[in-house]
């Protein structure tokens, strides 16, 4: 029996409307103010003739009390890294983000630059993204970054653009196939599909849980235009022949994409340039310990090697006689992927955090974040009934592992989603079960990153450990949870499926307006 003692939880549950619903008309949080005399004398009367909105904005009248008791409402519905374990978002890497970093990024000298000032006015910010650009080069092994792009998402779709424009420019009219793998990130494949691209998608080995070689060989041909690979992929078993993937791959003429996403575990470690790769890409908003963002207030910094750096998208910051600038002219460039600078408060944070520990501080990161996954997954699978874990025993995993409670759901009825939705209960995140379809059963992907210590590694294990015997006392309490969660459960999007019902979601306020009002 372990002695680790659970913290009692319940969640808020404010039933809380939508702010437009709030809306009083003719209620104000703020007055602003008229202009002043002075300002009027010196400016003159401001003649915005045809720029002027032609209806106003519909935005919620409300006054401020009002507005701060609704935002605080809805912070207490949520569980984010601040207040719960992060443990179970495996592949999100969800860590502590220093409030020192949140702090600066809303210092008026950083918050109220504008992206259309001249260059002369923000060499400061400018100056960061570049120096930025040169640790992100000496981490990867690359010759340029570019942090434009605002998620994992865009940075594959916008590598995908450089591997297409690569190949027009030098008439490989022919280079039609990409080549990923099941358990590499399925935007590697739905990015390149977008593009018209043919994908070939290996399967894992079934002892290793890797790519078969000879298969992997095999789907190589003239016609491969690039490969794009996870390493680790997301059953955090590392693939250490990937420099004879790359180096296969190349011999076809292929290019190189490494979707580092998840480098947590690779730190100083590893680099994709060492590797052999042409491009690839990090996610600020994950490993650099920019709050995470995925497809949207992120940064899905990409990397190139020298031959790809002018097919980079533009603006890039570069730097002459002391004085930075955004290079817009550069004309084989794939464009404009994100509007003026991209999402530059994440580049701050990973600079500062980057800053902060050093070198030798970062390769801690990565030493951590891997002793912490070894002693969390040998804790599971000693303690927690029911968990099985799949594909090379033998392996060490690296940052994360994917694990099944395909045993649990045989002896008691109760899989993941049953625990998924219970582990609330306790105060934790639910799990990260996988990317559908799941090619595990029943999986889940815990990530206990370099922020948790041992108790908070136990904590995470004994919940599991709880919950594994409810299900096999009281299934059918598991199954009704969560108990004390703001939601009893989601809305309209089934667990079990790759299929959302697209018809009970609402994205917008109009959308949900048309919808259901």
């Amino acid at each position: 029996m372990s002695n680790t003692v659970i913290r009692e939880f319940h969640q808020a549950r404010w039933n809380e409307p939508i702010v437009t619903e709030l809306s009083v008309k003719g209620e104000r949080g703020v007055l602003l103010p008229e202009p002043e005399e002075e300002i009027l004398a010196e400016t003159g009367e401001l003649d915005i003739g045809d720029i002027r909105r032609k209806t106003p904005l519909n935005l919620p009248e409300i006054n401020q009390p009002r507005l701060v008791r609704h935002y605080s409402r809805l912070t207490q519905e949520m569980m984010g890294s601040d207040n719960t374990l992060g443990i179970s978002q495996g592949t999100c890497t969800l860590k502590y983000n220093p409030k020192v970093q949140e702090h600066l990024a809303l210092d008026s000298r950083i918050a109220d630059v504008h992206p259309l000032q001249d260059c002369s006015t923000m060499q400061g910010i400018l100056e960061i993204m570049y120096r930025t650009d040169l640790m992100m080069r000496e981490l990867a092994g690359m010759a340029k970054f570019s942090f434009l792009p605002s998620g994992g998402g865009q940075a594959i779709y916008t590598n995908a653009q450089i591997v297409k424009k690569y190949h027009e420019a030098k008439g490989n009219t022919h280079k039609t196939e990409i080549v990923t793998t099941l358990h590499s990130h399925p935007v590697d494949a739905a990015a390149s599909s977008t593009l018209g691209y043919k994908i070939i998608t290996l399967m894992p080995d079934p002892v290793t849980g890797l790519p078969n070689w000879d298969e992997y060989n095999a789907a190589l041909s003239d016609k491969t235009a690039a490969i794009f690979i996870t390493n680790p992929e997301d059953t955090g078993i590392f693939n250490d022949r990937i420099d004879e993937f790359v180096a296969a791959a190349h011999e076809k003429g292929a290019v190189c994409v490494y979707d580092q996403a998840n480098a947590n575990a690779l730190l100083g470690i590893a680099r994709a340039g060492d590797a052999g790769f042409d491009l690839m890409h990090f996610n600020l908003h994950k490993t650099f310990s920019a709050p995470h963002g995925s497809d949207g207030p992120g940064c899905g910094a990409i990397g190139c090697g020298e031959e790809f750096v002018n097919f980079m998208p533009k603006p890039t910051v570069e730097k002459k006689d002391d004085f930075y600038y955004l290079d817009h002219d550069r004309s084989e460039s794939i464009g404009i992927v994100k509007f003026y600078m991209g999402n530059v408060p994440a580049v701050l944070k990973a600079y500062m955090w980057c800053r902060m520990l050093g070198i030798e501080g970062l390769k801690q990161v990565a030493v951590t974040s891997v002793m912490n996954n070894q002693y969390m997954l040998a804790e599971i699978l000693e303690k927690v009934p029911g968990v099985a874990l799949k594909y090379d025993t033998g392996k060490r995993r690296m940052e994360q592992t994917r694990l099944s409670f395909e045993p649990l759901m045989e002896a008691t009825g109760c899989g993941a989603v049953d625990v998924n939705h219970r582990i609330v209960d306790y105060g934790i995140s639910e799990l990260w079960m996988s990317h559908h379809p799941f090619t595990v059963p029943e999986p889940f992907t815990p990530e206990p990153c370099e922020s948790y210590n041992k108790d908070d590694i136990d904590y995470y294990v004994e919940v599991l450990r709880r919950i594994s015997e409810e299900c096999k006392t009281d299934p059918e309490m598991v199954k009704s949870a969560p108990h004390k969660a703001a939601r009893h459960a989601p809305i309209g999007i089934p667990e079990t499926s790759s299929e959302e019902d697209f018809e009970k979601l609402a994205t917008t306020w109009r959308a949900y307006v048309k919808r259901f009002k």
